[in-house]
């Protein structure tokens, strides 16, 4: 049986050079290959990529974050590449995150973007995400990041 033309899946380790290039391709700052080796061993379930047309085209990394008043999934990190953007596959992935976000406990999800980046923060509030705060100086070269949340559904 083929699997269908557009699905997510866990990440693998061997899945490693295909997001690099993708992050390469979707950051000023992109990751380093080793953040995304420990990334994926500590948090496997939280590790994402989308396959279309038997490639990999997107990437979606996120953890668990414990406030001591309330539990959130982070959406760390969500590249697509440029030939795929506008597809769903973005949309895709954050949904099936904050799918896993919420069978680990957490009442919304949050994430940062560059104050810079506005088609990104067009994007989340699409999906839902509306403005937190400004993280001054947030990114290594100074710029500041504005923090978007959405509540979950339990």
């Amino acid at each position: 049986m083929n699997p269908p033309a557009r699905y997510i899946r866990r990440a693998r380790p061997t899945d490693i050079p295909e997001i690099l290039a993708i992050e390469r391709e979707c950051f000023v700052e992109p990751w380093e290959e080793e953040v995304f080796v420990q990334t994926m061993e500590w948090t496997p379930f939280f590790f994402l990529v989308a396959m279309a047309d038997g490639k990999i085209r997107g990437f979606a990394v996120g953890c668990m974050e414990h406030t001591g008043a309330a539990v959130y999934g982070h959406v760390s990190n969500l590249g697509v590449t440029a030939t795929y953007r506008g597809t769903g596959l973005g949309r895709l992935l954050v949904a099936r995150l904050e799918r896993q976000f919420v069978l680990e406990g957490a009442e919304g999800a949050l994430l940062e973007v560059r104050v810079s980046n506005t088609d990104a923060q067009d994007f989340y509030r699409r999906l839902g995400y509306r403005e937190a705060f400004l993280l001054s100086g947030y990114y290594s070269n100074g710029e500041d990041a504005l923090v978007m949340m959405r509540d979950l559904p339990l």
